[in-house]
């Protein structure tokens, strides 16, 4: 019995190394753009999301696992998510500044972005936690604060690199496209 608990607590552990990330590039990229006040805003904000959202997507797991066409969605928000991330962060200003376009309203824009990726994303890593979980409701809950703090580090660590070595930007909507298209296949597998 303590033997599986160990497994189990290693494998979240893993899991989460491996699904945190991927919410980490998307906060990391979009506050990139941002001065150093903002950005922390940004992080703040887009994490204090995610940790709402993988709560209420913990409470549920068991309905959202019979929901049929839940990663097609999610990966299709994903695909949104990374032509925006491409618009806003990797694409340089057209007058020839190098760095991203900054609208007026990007803030508000910035924190929608997150929220939507996060809405994907935290789902992925829910499910998989708690698929790792099984009865343990106590590893579920270590697996939920183990990912946010995660989280946190490696975002505010990509934002920062991301705005010294923008090829780091392209590897992060490398990163994201493939998990979008991971969701998308993964549905329509179950469909044909």
């Amino acid at each position: 019995m303590l033997t599986e608990q160990i497994l189990i607590f290693i494998q979240i552990i893993l899991l989460d190394l491996v699904l945190a990330g991927d919410n980490a590039i998307i906060i990391g990229m979009v506050a990139s753009q941002f001065q150093s006040d903002q950005r922390k805003k940004i992080i703040f904000w887009g994490i204090g999301a995610a940790i709402i959202l993988r709560i209420i997507f913990t409470l549920i797991t068991a309905y959202l696992l019979q929901i049929s066409g839940l990663r097609l969605i999610g990966g299709v928000l994903l695909l949104y998510v990374c032509y925006k991330l491409y618009v806003d962060v990797v694409r340089s200003k057209p007058d020839g500044i190098k760095g991203p376009k900054i609208k007026s309203t990007s803030f508000f824009r910035a924190i929608v972005t997150i929220i939507i990726a996060d809405v994907t994303m935290s789902l992925d890593n829910v499910l998989a936690v708690a698929g790792a979980a099984k009865d343990h409701y106590y590893l579920l809950i270590f697996g939920l604060v183990l990912s946010i703090a995660l989280m946190a580090v490696a975002a505010n660590l990509i934002s920062q690199w991301i705005k010294k070595y923008k090829w780091i930007a392209w590897l992060g909507l490398f990163a994201i496209l493939i998990v979008a298209i991971d969701l998308i296949y993964t549905d329509l597998k179950l469909f044909i």
